[in-house]
């Protein structure tokens, strides 16, 4: 019996995945002709280019063709990507979906029911007026990091955007000749002095000097006297502090700014009316420089102080500023909705959510919450604990707020969707948050190479292309030999092609191609050279796009279960997927990540 129960229930999760997967799918999008470096959205369902499948119990499975699932053996099916999202515990669905969904939603705390005689609904709507003001926790300073002369300076005006990394100054400073001079004869000491050039080193550093600009110091020879300052943030400029000739002490501000995405909405409230003020609560706002338009928000902070002049306290809201609609200093009318429950025992807050609402996976279960003021319908996965079921209502001890609007209709097709999505979901609550991008922008100096030096390192990548090969084929001993050979061709290339920048970027790169080779030359089994194979791509993937190639197309291929889940990129010469860290077990794991030519 219990057998046949599991036949059951495998097989509705899997018309459930193969519905939502059906409905979500988006309608095509024209691809860029002209993009040289093509993302997996730009290549996979488009332009009749080939989809990615997955399987619907083991999401993490991603392959070009249609196949079976290596683990489970079930049939695999498309997978949607249009609706990404770099927070697995949040699903983004298309408006299409979350109307085929029929979601409807409940607030917490304001319309809850319950069998109890003993309970009366008492709802107050309080009017209040405030203003739209910056988020303080954005507001930043720009520092300068070592002491001089400002030279020039690209900050010109209070309210100028600026992006994050963006040059705002260049300074000319007296004591970072010194220093880079004082590095300069370290190093003709380092032989006779302990710790001399590394203490130079350091002092630089504390002024946040690059290790490629101390590289170019100690390569050139001679000392430095200006340094250019980038931007730690980005945001609009509410104070600027400095100009263009003026002297900079080091931590000195040179201005302040701020960002306008998430805003704080401010508001005042009476005295008399505090008692019906909770954080959750919603409050509907207009303001007369948006006519015809209401804004929602919930409250998120009550200030514990009461002004004893006006007899009021402030209450704050926050709301995500999209489009830039809503402007610090704006004028705001609102209407804060509170709720009370009163009891026989007196008036306590009682937080009661629809059983409908609950995927019941024991003491912990799992609600979905849906996310305010987003672009496209979007739905958190909350973990709850329930306490005493009543009817058709249950209440939470732990997981929600009053305000929360929960999923009472629907909780089951978005686990569904989430669950295809490799998100977080009532089976799946392994997934890792994805951590925010590198900020290592890789350069470009395709246009300034030599076409020799393109040749040079394609032979390069053909000895690299033989490792990948021996390591699909799971030969301990051909993978040596091949990283022997690749090595030899690494130390054919001229480095004396490239200058300035690209020299230096091309010895950062080599550095690490050369020890991750050795390793996988000198390695006893494997499963370690495919570890270093891993860090070796990485760095073959950066050489490719920093330099180019002579007329030959790669595509960089990714497995997202290598390396214990980590995921793992390599470079391919063709387009379909032989994975390298896995081999014969599975051998079509993956996607492909970017093609460059």
């Amino acid at each position: 019996m219990k057998r046949y129960k599991t036949y059951i229930i495998g097989g509705i999760l899997l018309l459930a995945g193969i519905t939502i997967g059906w409905f979500m799918k988006p309608a095509a999008k024209m691809a860029d002709e002209s993009t040289h470096i093509h993302s997996p959205e730009s290549t996979d369902n488009e332009s009749g280019g080939e989809e990615i499948w997955t399987c619907s119990m083991h999401p993490q499975i991603r392959q070009n063709e249609p196949g079976i699932c290596p683990i489970c053996e079930m049939d695999l099916i498309p997978l949607d990507n249009s609706m990404s999202n770099d927070d697995p515990t949040i699903l983004r669905m298309s408006e299409e979906a979350a109307k085929l969904a029929q979601i409807e939603t409940f607030v917490v705390g304001e319309s809850s029911t319950s069998n109890s005689t003993d309970n009366v609904q008492n709802s107050a709507s309080i009017r209040v007026d405030g203003t739209v003001e910056l988020d303080e926790r954005t507001i930043k300073s720009q520092t300068a990091h070592v002491a001089g002369r400002i030279e020039t300076m690209s900050v010109t005006f209070d309210g100028q955007y600026v992006t994050q990394g963006q040059k705002i100054a260049s300074i000319y400073s007296t004591d970072l000749l010194a220093a880079s001079q004082e590095l300069l004869t370290s190093v003709q000491f380092d032989d006779r002095v302990d710790g001399l050039k590394d203490a130079a080193i350091q002092k630089l550093k504390n002024w946040k000097i690059t290790d490629r600009q101390i590289q170019e110091i100690i390569a050139s020879g001679k000392p430095i006297e200006t340094i250019d300052i980038y931007a730690d943030h980005a945001g609009y400029v509410l104070d600027k502090k400095l100009s263009q000739g003026d002297y900079v002490r080091q931590g000195q501000a040179l201005y302040t700014l701020g960002s306008t995405g998430r805003l704080w909405l401010i508001f005042n409230v009476f005295e008399s009316d505090m008692a019906n003020v909770k954080k959750g609560n919603k409050v509907i706002f207009t303001t007369p420089s948006i006519p015809n338009k209401e804004f929602n928000a919930r409250v998120t902070y009550i200030d514990p102080l009461l002004n004893s002049s006006s007899r009021t306290a402030i209450v704050r809201a926050e709301i995500n500023n999209s489009n830039n609609q809503l402007k610090p200093g704006m004028l705001l009318n609102g209407m804060i909705t509170a709720t009370k429950t009163k009891t026989a025992k007196g008036e306590i807050e009682h937080l009661t959510i629809p059983n409908t609402a609950i995927l019941w996976t024991g003491d912990r279960s799992v609600v979905y919450v849906q996310i305010p003021d987003s672009e496209v319908p979007s739905y958190e996965f909350r973990e709850v604990e329930i306490g005493t079921r009543m009817g058709d209502f249950s209440t939470v001890s732990k997981g929600l707020n009053a305000g929360d609007v929960v999923v009472e209709q629907g909780a089951f097709v978005i686990d569904a969707a989430a669950q295809l999505n490799n998100n977080y979901s009532m089976m799946n609550r392994e997934v890792k948050v994805k951590k925010e991008e590198s900020s290592d922008i890789v350069p470009s100096y395709a246009d300034e190479t030599s076409p020799t030096f393109k040749d040079q390192l394609d032979q390069s990548l053909v000895k690299y292309i033989e490792i990948k090969n021996s390591l699909v084929n799971t030969d301990f001993s051909s993978a040596s030999l091949a990283s022997e050979l690749f090595l030899q061709s690494i130390k054919g290339i001229d480095m004396s092609l490239l200058k300035g920048d690209a020299h230096m970027y091309w010895m950062e790169q080599v550095n690490a191609i050369n020890s991750h080779s050795e390793k996988i030359k000198n390695a006893e089994d494997v499963e370690v050279q495919r570890n270093q194979f891993d860090f070796l791509s990485q760095a073959m993937i950066k050489s490719i796009r920093a330099f180019g190639t002579n007329d030959k197309t790669y595509y960089v291929q990714y497995c997202p279960m290598a390396k214990g889940n980590q995921g793992a990129d390599w470079i391919s010469t063709e387009a379909q997927i032989k994975n390298p860290y896995f081999g014969d077990k599975m051998m079509k794991c993956g996607s492909v990540k970017l093609e460059l030519n």
